[in-house]
């Protein structure tokens, strides 16, 4: 594993990494209908009435200690153990397994401009998370290597800078759009009909459609390496910090410190090319583990190493 500062020298196009990403992608199969235009006329239309509605837990009568709230059907089924390097098994199966089941994932919509302002970029990304809030932290996963960058991280990594968009059901085909492998020096902007809007600390425009949209500056790249084919590398880790926030005016309460989701209307991806939008929502309380042994609604022993013991002997 390996890391790099950000604005370390800029980066020229590589007409022979692009095509070799083009190949890859190719090779992944990700669309798994001879006809999809037949297979999605088949379904039922979008519905505009799909606003989120709050309902309750499944369990709303769950108790400590009862485990899942399924009466232990899940319980009936075994496991398949998988090595992930197991001799013969092709890397692109894990990359289908674990975005398959890692779901769902929030998009990374990520604006990016090269280092001399002549090319910017726009791109979608589903390894995306934020695991820490002072400061604003966030960590994108980019697929291949450093020295065959993709132009997102080729531009962050040339300029520092970037702004993470969040996609929203009103522009989720325009999002995917971006995904498009159009060569270096072609405009997702002008390709999709999207609106850039300039940004206030960094470079690169935000999206005028995203509701949520956070300015970020570089803060560390790391690079991995294939376990599979040991000497290439396979994955870039880069870490960000948000620096500045923009939230639609609609969407934010009062003392600015929680947006609606029910204006939000987040899209989030599933595996393969399936995507999911928020429609139900529930609610649930952080218990108080001395509030619930007060009022009597932890039995004796729940908790204790020997109970958990006993639960491992059922199985």
């Amino acid at each position: 594993m390996t890391s790099k500062e950000p604005g370390q020298g800029e980066r020229s196009h590589d007409p022979v990494a692009h095509q070799e990403r083009t190949q890859q992608e190719a090779s992944i199969r990700r669309n798994p209908h001879p006809d999809f235009k037949s297979v999605e006329s088949s379904r039922p239309p979008w519905s505009e009435n799909g606003s989120l509605q709050f309902i309750q837990t499944r369990d709303p009568t769950w108790t400590w200690g009862q485990g899942g709230n399924d009466g232990g059907a899940s319980l009936k089924n075994n496991h398949i153990e998988i090595d992930p390097y197991a001799e013969g098994r092709p890397p692109v199966y894990n990359y289908k397994l674990l975005i398959s089941g890692i779901t769902p994932r929030p998009i990374g919509f990520i604006s990016t401009i090269s280092k001399d302002g002549s090319s910017a970029n726009l791109a979608p990304y589903s390894y995306t998370n934020v695991v820490c809030h002072d400061p604003p932290i966030f960590t994108v996963g980019f697929a291949g290597s450093l020295d065959k960058a993709k132009d997102t991280l080729a531009n962050l990594i040339d300029t520092g800078e970037c702004v993470l968009n969040v996609i929203s059901e009103h522009f989720v085909e325009a999002a995917n759009a971006t995904s498009v492998n159009s060569p270096y020096g072609v405009s997702e902007w002008d390709l999709t009909g999207l609106h850039p809007v300039p940004s206030a600390r960094v470079r690169p425009a935000r999206v005028k459609e995203s509701i949520f949209a956070t300015e970020c500056k570089l803060v560390e790249v790391k690079e991995f390496e294939s376990r599979a084919t040991p000497g290439k590398k396979t994955g870039v880790l880069a870490i960000l910090e948000g620096v500045n926030f923009w939230v639609r005016e609609d969407a934010i309460n009062e003392e600015r410190n929680l947006i609606d989701p029910a204006v939000l209307r987040p899209i989030s991806r599933l595996g393969g090319i399936t995507y999911a939008r928020v429609t139900e929502g529930f609610e649930l309380l952080r218990p108080d583990y001395e509030k619930m042994k007060a009022s009597g609604s932890l039995e004796d022993g729940i908790g204790s190493k020997s109970h958990s013991a006993r639960q491992m002997d059922k199985l």
